[in-house]
């Protein structure tokens, strides 16, 4: 079907939540993407940094097309091949900067999403805050009447960080700190606050004030939708600190720097801290869709039979392709590329005309043109260029490679985006 025919039908039947580009991609392999007519595209977008491996990866394909014909889906309420093995290689990832003597099992709730994944945490963080007031409560003699109305009583507000993106459900809508995307929607669910980034002033006096409502504290190691903005080590540190101080949980949304994306497993890996819960989605799947939520000791037993669930969550098709996905990414190589290629990626951008910052880490980069560039012109001139670029703000280029972008594929994009700008 051509594009013309793709666009009369989605005008008539498909919601208009995305300003799509006119353009119908219909094949894939590693960085380039096909259209309907043809044409070749250097993808830097990497569907919102989510094929950590490029498109149609060989491994990936064979692991569901083999799974498709075996089984495809039966539900939570039975055991299948590989889910166990797929939480076991996420919780080593985990663990791989954690010190030997402060290593365990990180547990996981398999989802669909990363919105799913970070609803997850939210429900974990608030019952872990109850269970520990009620348990608290039980130590000191209190009988389970008493127990039962102090776990009521227990703190259920979570901090998030002013610009950050946690998704576009309720819970997970409220928990994102732009106003612009919740007004529309109002009112949300309540039990979140914001602070600024990278202030860390600014958060131990909140938890001075408020530190005995706070049962969580919930951040993007970098933020993303915002425009790839980095926490500081400090910042981050001073979260761990404060959130342990006062008996709360660390939550790190990992959906987009997580799986590698900045040269770590994870991002949090770079900033010296261990978090109680992770999210995960985008790149651990290499396209199929797949989110996690994973919680490390008292938090990752919060969640018990009936707390929570998921009808498609860890399908027998989304463990395939997680599993392949890993495998690949095991091998070292791989993160050595992410880390050599993206400072390459960095350096080179900052050459380029109009480009007054650039920002980011491993392969998850933003770089802000001056006042008179308008960076949604350039995606949509970039397609002219055979690009696939992406804009988070008026000024801002993000780029979301996949893992595999090499040295030669950041030269072409260089060169064209040079001519562009």
């Amino acid at each position: 079907m051509t594009l013309a025919e793709q666009r009369e039908l989605e005008k008539d039947y498909v919601m208009a939540t995305f300003g799509r580009k006119p353009v119908e991609l219909v094949s894939g392999s590693g960085m380039e993407a096909v259209d309907d007519k043809g044409r070749r595209y250097l993808d830097f977008i990497g569907g919102i940094g989510v094929l950590s491996l490029g498109h149609c990866h060989p491994a990936v394909v064979e692991a569901v097309q083999n799974q498709a014909a075996t089984l495809m889906h039966v539900s939570n309420y039975y055991y299948i091949e590989g889910r166990g093995e797929v939480a076991k290689a996420v919780s080593d990832l985990l663990n791989a900067r954690v010190p030997e003597a402060d290593r365990m099992p990180w547990k996981s709730f398999f989802a669909n999403s990363g919105a799913e994944a970070n609803e997850c945490a939210i429900k974990v963080a608030r019952l872990h805050a109850r269970k520990q007031a009620a348990a608290r409560a039980r130590a000191k003699g209190a009988n389970e009447d008493a127990a039962r109305t102090i776990a009521k009583a227990a703190p259920q507000l979570i901090v998030t960080l002013e610009g950050s993106f946690h998704g576009r459900t309720l819970a997970s809508l409220a928990a994102t700190a732009q106003p612009a995307k919740q007004e529309a929607f109002q009112p949300l669910p309540g039990g979140f606050v914001a602070t600024p980034i990278n202030d860390v002033g600014a958060l131990e006096l909140l938890f001075a004030q408020r530190g005995y409502e706070i049962c969580a504290v919930m951040v993007e190691c970098i933020q993303g939708e915002s425009g790839v903005h980095p926490c500081t080590a400090e910042f981050l540190q001073a979260a761990r600190r404060l959130t342990q101080e006062h008996g709360a949980l660390l939550v790190c949304d990992e959906v987009q720097c997580g799986v590698f994306r900045t040269g770590e497993p994870f991002g949090f890996q770079n900033f010296g801290i261990t978090p109680d819960v992770v999210t995960i989605a985008k790149g651990i799947g290499d396209g199929f869709p797949l989110g996690i939520c994973c919680a490390r000791g008292a938090a990752g037993e919060a969640l018990q039979p009936g707390d929570h669930g998921s009808t498609f969550g860890g399908s027998c098709l989304a463990v395939a392709a997680a599993r392949a996905t890993l495998e690949q990414l095991a091998d070292g190589a791989i993160a050595r590329n992410v880390k050599e290629v993206g400072a390459y990626l960095r350096e080179r951008l900052a050459t380029l005309p109009a480009v007054r910052e650039v920002r980011g880490l491993g392969l998850m980069v933003a770089a802000d043109l001056d006042e008179g560039a308008d960076a949604a012109d350039v995606v949509l001139r970039g397609l002219d260029e055979g690009l696939l670029l992406n804009c988070t703000g008026p000024h801002t280029l993000r780029f979301l490679p996949p893992l595999v972008c090499g040295k030669q594929h950041v030269d072409a994009l260089i060169e064209q985006l040079g001519r562009l700008l």
